[in-house]
């Protein structure tokens, strides 16, 4: 084993001598996560809805008021009033109008006589974000007519109390468990992949090769320098990022000892799977091509950007393979929720073992003869 520390230092050495390398691989996963957290956090405010009134009733007219109420002070939509539908629903097609709502020249009429009056909401549905805020808003607004001025003393339907358990997350911080172990790939790539072809290319490995060492060995050394570099570039990020994103309490020593755990557990996951892809390849030039490959196939189907239930089957069956998965849930658990090892043991287990059998294969794999 004192042989496999060997090359533990001599690639400690070497990524110490490569500042650059350093700096890449943890400022480009904390640009990515203040830019997207930015880009899609926070409530949507300040969308641009047209009303069109054919009515004019009482009615029609506490529909407009409530809705300059929601723009006076909830501000998710400015309303704009218009005296022709055509012309509203052209400025709504050249993008000037997130959306249209027409109230029909019987709305009023069929509010008093109870004849199931109707509004129409004419969306742009080209950004569903937008779409999905406009609609539940307006439709809340609508709910809201139904409302009698009294209620019964004892009410006769059944409420709902909706009660959160955990405090409201923004997005940056929903961003935060995946922007971690992308950093952690992203050493993996660099600092792992790339420097064992580029050995391979200057023909470094040679020197391995005529040595009494053992394949086993020879890949753990490469597995635990690797593992060493991931789980500085995932304790970096975990800091900085936990404090950009303002995570509650996120040097609470426990949770500190839980979140190393994470980061140790999957750099060596992510590390082994890497020696397993490339512990045939020659060419320099592949691990730099399958770079975006293997990000797009590992980072979207984990549920890092988005809720797995979203996806088609095919994704959910990549999902459920894809060590990233594991690794963001456990992440998620403990940053957002505050939970102990009982909520991610089964991440654990699998980071676990995957890893073992990734090494397992690569070392079978690996070839001593050049």
């Amino acid at each position: 084993m004192s042989r496999a520390l060997a090359i533990v230092e001599r690639e400690i050495r070497r990524f110490r001598r490569s500042p650059t390398l350093i700096v890449i691989s943890l400022i480009f996963p904390l640009i990515q996560l203040v830019i997207l957290g930015y880009a899609f956090g926070g409530n949507v405010k300040h969308l641009k809805l047209g009303i069109v009134d054919h009515d004019y009733g009482m009615p029609a007219v506490r529909i407009r008021e409530l809705a300059q109420a929601v723009a006076a002070n909830a501000r998710t939509f400015d309303t704009i009033a218009f005296a022709d539908e055509g012309e509203a629903l052209a400025e709504l097609r050249n993008g000037r109008l997130n959306g249209v709502l027409t109230i029909p020249p019987d709305y009023s009429r069929r509010v008093l006589a109870h004849d199931a009056p109707r509004v129409a909401l004419i969306e742009d549905n080209s950004d569903n974000f937008v779409t999905a805020t406009l609609a539940a808003n307006v439709g809340a607004l609508v709910s809201a007519l139904e409302t009698p001025a009294t209620t019964p003393r004892l009410p006769s339907q059944p409420t709902l109390d909706v009660v959160e358990m955990y405090p409201y997350v923004p997005y940056i911080q929903y961003l935060l468990p995946g922007s971690i172990v992308m950093s952690i790939f992203m050493m993996v790539i660099i600092g792992g992949g790339i420097i064992f072809i580029d050995d391979k290319a200057r023909g470094l490995h040679e020197g391995y090769l005529v040595t009494p060492i053992t394949k086993l060995e020879l890949i753990a050394g490469f597995n635990l320098s690797g593992t060493v570099k991931a789980v500085l570039a995932g304790a970096v990020l975990m800091t900085i990022g936990s404090v950009i994103a303002g995570i509650p309490n996120p040097f609470e020593p426990l949770r500190m000892i839980r979140l190393l755990t994470v980061i140790v557990v999957t750099a060596f996951s992510l590390i082994s799977l890497m020696f397993l892809l490339m512990v045939r390849v020659s060419d320099p030039l592949v691990p730099r091509a399958t770079f975006g490959v293997l990000n797009t196939l590992l980072y979207f189907p984990s549920g890092a950007v988005y809720p797995q239930q979203g996806f088609p089957a095919w994704m959910q069956a990549i999902a459920v393979v894809d060590p990233f998965t594991y690794s963001v849930h456990a992440f998620k658990c403990l940053l957002l929720k505050n939970t102990g090892f009982g909520a991610i043991v089964w991440d654990l287990v699998f980071l676990v073992g995957f890893a073992v059998v990734a090494m397992a294969l690569a070392t079978r794999l690996f070839r001593r003869t050049l």
